[in-house]
């Protein structure tokens, strides 16, 4: 396969910069094999049948962008003060963090930023482009510290266009969000405010909370033209051994398990067993989902609009077909859909 299958041509203008208001009101395309339909996500329960399950994605957005300072002593005129960006992508096992900070040659190891009177971070090392630092405090006083200080971490394309603002801490967090780890969100799962949960529910639709951390590698650019050469970052994630009997359960019953958001369905699918089965699972995942990959849980996905040439879009189209993709994106793009992180979404039922 070729990077080139997974591309198109997206007017400037479609990029959506703030979400839908509220959530649930943004427009809702279900993609079938024969058909599509304009809906919108206050719909979602007509097009779902009781029994089935949707699986959603817990992770909680740490506000993870960071603006700070370091000092230097000595050195040329202009030299002392360096202002520099943070952007946090995972926690090491010692407790440190990896990040990207810009610009990375302005800080040499062991020198330290200074982001609030609370919180700093020194420098232990650099390699291919990534920093690794380590905070001055940890647990819930880090917690509170970083709260205090940092940006919740628009996607490039939407930081192109605007800064992050006090709104992204609420529109940029899913309303059942919990656990704190992501640096993106699980954006399929923004549409869901609690007149919509409460609609699914009464017509019999059942929920199964998973844990799966976005990371920062979900908007890296596929750099090869050969799909199969690209490697995928990995991401922790989490399946409860309830959540697993609750997926089971649902498939013997021969309900539908549709995962909201690809990081759902990329954690159900990292966690399979065998076809129709999941087990209890605890990790990192790297799990590529390109065109001929046999889905063994997801019965369908929700899912919002993806960047060209992105692993996303390979995802997507192992689901539903190359081809059936392009209509999907095509019907999309003239219909007018806003698209990516704070766009409309998807229902794809192949």
């Amino acid at each position: 396969m070729k990077l080139s299958e997974f591309d198109f041509d997206l007017p400037e203008d479609l990029i959506a910069t703030r979400p839908a208001n509220p959530r649930s009101s943004a427009r809702l395309l279900v993609a079938r094999p024969d058909r599509l339909t304009d809906a919108r996500v206050t719909e979602l329960p007509d097009w779902l049948k009781p029994g089935d399950r949707l699986v959603l994605n817990d992770t909680k957005v740490i506000p993870a962008r960071l603006f700070g300072t370091r000092t230097r002593a000595g050195g040329a005129p202009g030299e002392g003060v360096a202002k520099l960006e943070v952007t946090l992508l995972s926690p090491t096992p010692t407790g440190d963090w990896t990040a990207l900070v810009k610009p990375l040659r302005k800080l040499r190891e062991g020198e330290v930023v200074k982001f609030s009177d609370a919180l700093n971070a020194t420098l232990l090392s650099k390699d291919e482009g990534q920093a690794t630092l380590r905070f001055n405090l940890e647990g819930e006083a880090f917690d509170a510290a970083l709260d205090a200080a940092g940006q919740m971490p628009l996607p490039p394309y939407i930081a192109a266009k605007r800064a992050a603002d006090a709104r992204d801490r609420i529109d940029y967090q899913t309303v059942w969000a919990e656990h704190s780890g992501a640096v993106a969100a699980p954006t399929a799962s923004l549409h869901f405010d609690k007149s919509l949960l409460d609609a699914l529910a009464a017509k019999g639709i059942e929920f199964t909370r998973v844990t799966l951390h976005v990371g920062a590698g979900t908007f890296l650019p596929v750099k090869v033209d050969d799909v199969s050469e690209h490697r995928m970052h990995a991401e922790w994630g989490r399946v409860s051994d309830e959540a697993a009997a609750q997926i089971n359960a649902t498939k013997q019953a021969g309900g539908r398990v549709i995962p909201v958001g690809t990081t759902a369905l990329r954690l159900v699918e990292s966690a399979a067993q065998a076809r129709g089965r999941i087990a209890a699972w605890t990790g990192e995942t790297d799990i590529f989902i390109t065109p001929g990959f046999e889905f063994s849980i997801a019965d369908g996905l929700m899912t919002n609009f993806h960047l060209p040439k992105s692993t996303l879009m390979m995802l997507v189209s192992a689901l539903m077909g190359t081809e059936r993709m392009r209509e999907v994106y095509a019907h999309a793009i003239a219909a007018r859909y806003r698209f990516f992180s704070y766009g409309d979404s998807s229902l794809l039922l192949p």
